[in-house]
């Protein structure tokens, strides 16, 4: 077991050339639909460069979602969750002019978005600072967890190696963000009687799980709920140490075993 300040180690074995990333991992098993981290970031770059300069607007990244949640209204599916939240936002929100406020907000929300598709998965919503997403596949659960840690690593080296350099050469403040992932069955409800704008949501212990696993987190930190961790590849396990918690940092019990709920971080190799 490892504590919560594990984070400076993660993100180092994350960044570090010496690490093997799972994409890649996942790539050369030729198991997984995934993309390498080297051509999400060159694709980042130049949107984010044309954004900073009015020359990019980003697209609506929630319709394909709404469209396969109306499709399936009153159904259960097993998903994987993820929360990415921005750290320090209130700051940014006191200190920033307007202008520079939204094109950062803009900016990483979009991304994020962006990265979320990239790995097959939905974007549910953005919830102030954070967005929500999910990853679907009814007969194959590993393969959903498998996907959904993929995506949170991409997430960070996104951030670090094609985000962040570009906000910093703009005098823009540098960005941090924590990751929550859990899995399990949500329902899928529809919130009016119309069948094309009443709002879809999804509701579910994972969808509860996963802001609470992501409020756990360090910046730059991925914590992952046990119900994901045991659904990974052994190979990828490897990646990830439970934490120790005492009781007053995290209480919340697992719905089948009623024991405390086992966590893990993303510690690398």
């Amino acid at each position: 077991m490892v504590t919560k300040k594990t984070e400076n180690k993660g993100i180092e074995n994350l960044l570090s050339p010496k690490t093997p990333s799972i994409v890649d991992m996942l790539l050369g098993r030729g198991t997984e639909k995934v993309v390498d981290s080297e051509t999400l970031i060159t694709e980042v770059h130049d949107r984010v460069l044309k954004s900073l300069n009015h020359e990019f607007l980003y697209s609506t990244v929630t319709e394909e979602s709404e469209i396969f949640l109306r499709e399936k209204v009153l159904k259960s599916m097993n998903m994987a969750v993820l929360f990415v939240d921005l750290v320090g936002s209130t700051d940014m929100i006191l200190n920033l002019p307007k202008e520079k406020l939204a094109i950062v907000f803009t900016t990483f929300a979009q991304e994020m978005a962006y990265v979320i598709k990239r790995h097959e998965g939905f974007v549910l919503k953005f919830v102030g600072d954070a967005v929500i997403g999910y990853f679907v596949a009814e007969d194959l659960s590993a393969s959903v967890a498998n996907r959904a840690v993929t995506c949170a690593e991409s997430m960070l080296k996104i951030l670090k190696l094609g985000i962040n350099p570009i906000l910093k050469s703009n005098n823009l403040p540098e960005l941090k963000i924590k990751i929550g992932i859990d899995h399990g069955e949500n329902t899928i409800v529809r919130y009016g009687d119309d069948l094309q704008e009443s709002h879809v949501d999804i509701l579910g212990p994972s969808v509860s799980m996963a802001a609470k696993i992501q409020n756990l987190a360090q910046p730059d930190q991925i914590v992952v709920g046990d119900d994901i961790y045991t659904k990974l590849h052994k190979s990828i396990q490897e990646y990830f140490a439970r934490l120790k918690l005492d009781k007053s940092e995290w209480n919340y019990k697992s719905s089948k075993t009623k024991k405390i709920y086992p966590v893990h971080t993303y510690i690398g190799k």
